[in-house]
C-alpha cells in the first residue's frame, strides 16, 4: 500500500480509501465486515462513511453505515487502526434535522453526537461538512446561478462551532465535500486571519470521465497542501465496463436505481469508456485498475476513495496501486479527455 499526509496533519493515510456508502443497502453487515476484515490487513487504514449513508440517501436507512462499522469497531476492537472520516449532512432533505441549514452549533452537535454513537467511538479523525449550505454548484450541475437573498452560517461561525469539538476531543481534523474553489479558499483565509481550525482535505468528485477538479482547485491543492479525496472515481461504476454495449448488470447501481446516478448517463460517456477501455485493453491493463492508478498519481491526490460491492471488486480496486502507467499510456488517456472532455461532469 502507498501512504501520503493527510494535509498538514501528521497522519499517514493509505492512497486508497474504503468507500462505505453501499453497506446497509446494496451490503450487509456481514458483507461489509469481509470489507473492512480485507482492507485493514492489505494496508487500507483510511476509511470514509456520512451520517447520511447507506446510498441512495433515504430516512429508513439513515445511519445505518455508520451502525455497522461501529459494530465492526466493537467486535474487532480495532478502532485505533484506523483513521476514519465521516461527514455532517448539509441542507435539503426534511428528515436530517428538518432540511434546513445544518453547520450551526446545535445541528452540528446532534449530528456529530449521532455519528460517534453509531460509530461506536468517542472520536472521529476527519469531520467533513458534505456539501456548501449555499446554493452553489455541486453533485453534477452546471451554470452558476447567483442568489444575493439566501442565508447560511457564515463561514467563520461554522469553524467556531467545529472548533469547539475539536478542543472538546470530539473532533481531530476537520474537511471539505462537493466544495468550490471559492469557498476552499474562503475557508482557508478565515481559518488563517481568525486562528481558527484549517481545513485539511477536499472530497470532490475525480475520475477519467470528470477531470474539473483540474481546473482552479487542482492548483489550491498542491499550493495550500488541501489534497483531494477523489469520490467516483469509477464513474458509479462505468469505468468498470460493466455497463459497456447496452449492458445493465443485476444488483447493479444503475439497475437499482437509475434516476439517482443519472450524472454518469450522458450522450459521451459510453465512447469515453470505451476509448479508455481499448487503451486498457491494448496495454493488458484491467479497465477500472488503470482508472484508479490514473487518480492516485495525480499531484493533487491524497486518497482515492474505492466503492465496492462485492470481495472481486474490493481486490481488484486495491490491487490497483500496484499498476504501472507508462508515460504513452498516460498520453493516450490524455487524447482521449482531449476527444471527449468531462462527460460526466
Amino acid at each position: 500500500m502507498n501512504y501520503k499526509k493527510l494535509g498538514t496533519t501528521d497522519l499517514d493515510i493509505s492512497t486508497i480509501c474504503l468507500g462505505t456508502m453501499t453497506w446497509g443497502e446494496q451490503n450487509s453487515q456481514e458483507e461489509g465486515f469481509q470489507q473492512m476484515d480485507y482492507a485493514l490487513d492489505k494496508g487500507v487504514n483510511f476509511w470514509d462513511t456520512a451520517e447520511i449513508y447507506s446510498i441512495p440517501p433515504k430516512e429508513k436507512t439513515f445511519g445505518h453505515t455508520e451502525i455497522i462499522i461501529g459494530n465492526w469497531f466493537k467486535k474487532t476492537k480495532k478502532r485505533e487502526k484506523v483513521i476514519l472520516a465521516t461527514k455532517v449532512a448539509g441542507p435539503m432533505r426534511p428528515y436530517v434535522r428538518g432540511g434546513g441549514n445544518q453547520y450551526d452549533k446545535k445541528n452540528i452537535s446532534e449530528a456529530l453526537n449521532g455519528s460517534l454513537k453509531r460509530l461506536q467511538t468517542d472520536y472521529i479523525d476527519l469531520y467533513q461538512l458534505h456539501w456548501p449550505e449555499r446554493n452553489t454548484n455541486m453533485f453534477g450541475r452546471l451554470g452558476y446561478e447567483h442568489n444575493e437573498n439566501e442565508n447560511w452560517n457564515k463561514f467563520e461561525d461554522v469553524l467556531e462551532n467545529l472548533k469547539g469539538f475539536i478542543d472538546q476531543g470530539k473532533i481531530r481534523h476537520v474537511g471539505l465535500s462537493n466544495e468550490t474553489a471559492w469557498g476552499v479558499k474562503k475557508y482557508l483565509e478565515i481559518s488563517k486571519d481568525h486562528n481558527l481550525p484549517r481545513m485539511i482535505s477536499i472530497q470532490n468528485p475525480y475520475s477519467l470521465l470528470n477531470r474539473t477538479y483540474e481546473v482552479g482547485l487542482a492548483e489550491i491543492s498542491i499550493r495550500e497542501e488541501i489534497g483531494l479525496l477523489a469520490y467516483s472515481p469509477l464513474a458509479g461504476g462505468y469505468l468498470s465496463g460493466k455497463y459497456r454495449n447496452n449492458q445493465l448488470p443485476k444488483n447493479s447501481r444503475i439497475a437499482l436505481d437509475p434516476k439517482f446516478w443519472t450524472r454518469y448517463n450522458k450522450p459521451n460517456t459510453s465512447k469515453a469508456v470505451d476509448a479508455y477501455y481499448e487503451i486498457a485493453k491494448k496495454n493488458n491493463l484491467d479497465l477500472a485498475q488503470m482508472s484508479l492508478k490514473f487518480c492516485e498519481i495525480q499531484p493533487f491526490m491524497t486518497s482515492v476513495i474505492i466503492g465496492a460491492t462485492t470481495m472481486e471488486q474490493l481486490k481488484s480496486n486495491i490491487e490497483s496501486v500496484n499498476v504501472k502507467l507508462s508515460n504513452e499510456i498516460i498520453k493516450e488517456i490524455n487524447d482521449v479527455q482531449k476527444l471527449y472532455s468531462n462527460p460526466c461532469p
